[in-house]
C-alpha cells in the first residue's frame, strides 16, 4: 500500500526507499529486504544505494558474512531536512482529507435543505 507521501510526491524508486528508510529508521537492512519492503526492484535499489551512501544519505552499518547492511544517516543535515519534508507532506496530506471530510458534512447538511426547499 502506498504512503500519503508516496501519493503527494510520486513513487519513483528513490522515494520509495527513502520512505521505507525513514518509516522504519530505527535498525539497519540489507538490500534484498530494501528492495523487498519498499516495492522498488533490487537493480535499481542496488544502484541507489551506491548513490545515496556517496552523497551520505545512507550509511553501510555492518557486515553479516557477504551481506551489507544499510541505514539512514540521521545525522546529515540533508537528510534531517528532508525527513522534516517527508513528515510536512505527511501532515499536509492528513489535515486536507480533513478539510475535505468537513467540506463534506457541511455541504450534505446544506443538500438537505436545498431538497425541502425545492419541494416546497
Amino acid at each position: 500500500m502506498k504512503s500519503l507521501f508516496l501519493k503527494k510526491q510520486g513513487g519513483t524508486p528513490k522515494n520509495k526507499v527513502l520512505d521505507f528508510l525513514i518509516t522504519y529508521s530505527e535498525l539497519d537492512y540489507s538490500l534484498k529486504e530494501i528492495a523487498k519492503h519498499s516495492e522498488a526492484g533490487y537493480s535499481t535499489v542496488k544502484i541507489l544505494i551506491k548513490k545515496l551512501v556517496k552523497d551520505k544519505w545512507v550509511i553501510p552499518t555492518r557486515k553479516i558474512s557477504k551481506i551489507k547492511l544499510y541505514k539512514l544517516n540521521v545525522k546529515n543535515p540533508e537528510v534531517k531536512k528532508f525527513i522534516e519534508f517527508y513528515w510536512e507532506v505527511i501532515e499536509n496530506e492528513i489535515r486536507d482529507k480533513e478539510d475535505i471530510k468537513q467540506d463534506f458534512k457541511s455541504s450534505s447538511s446544506m443538500k438537505g435543505l436545498a431538497v425541502s426547499a425545492k419541494n416546497a
